[in-house]
């Protein structure tokens, strides 16, 4: 059974920092793409940053030179440090592991999602 299991979510002040983790368990987790993306009320669901196996990152605009996106694949675990945060950084954060097969078959697995609140 794939797990992905979201954490560090929480409130924080404009100009602060969280760390979000996924620990992963169920799947090869490095030869998995990893990645965060978020969904406030009202809105879509998109994506924030990925890491693929290799290591190649990927930034939505919005968080380029604020977010970090890495992966421990000793401890099955993907991170997203968030610096900077600002207001319209609130949403749900969930996880998310891909990988397309030898014919272009995309599987994919999701968090369940945790919360971060930006606000005074």
């Amino acid at each position: 059974q794939v797990q992905l299991v979201e954490s560090g979510g929480g409130l924080v002040q404009p100009g602060g920092s969280l760390r979000l983790s996924c620990v992963a368990s169920g799947i090869t987790f490095s030869i998995y793409t990893m990645g965060w993306y978020r969904q406030a009320p009202g809105k879509q669901r998109e994506l924030v940053a990925t890491i693929t196996s290799g290591g190649t990152t990927n930034y939505a605009d919005s968080v380029k030179g604020r977010f970090t996106i890495s992966r421990d694949n000793a401890k099955n675990t993907v991170y997203l440090q968030m610096n900077i945060l600002k207001p319209e950084d609130t949403a749900v954060y969930y996880c998310n592991a891909g990988r397309r097969n030898i014919v272009g078959v995309l599987t994919t697995y999701w968090g369940q999602g945790t919360q971060v609140t930006v606000s005074s």
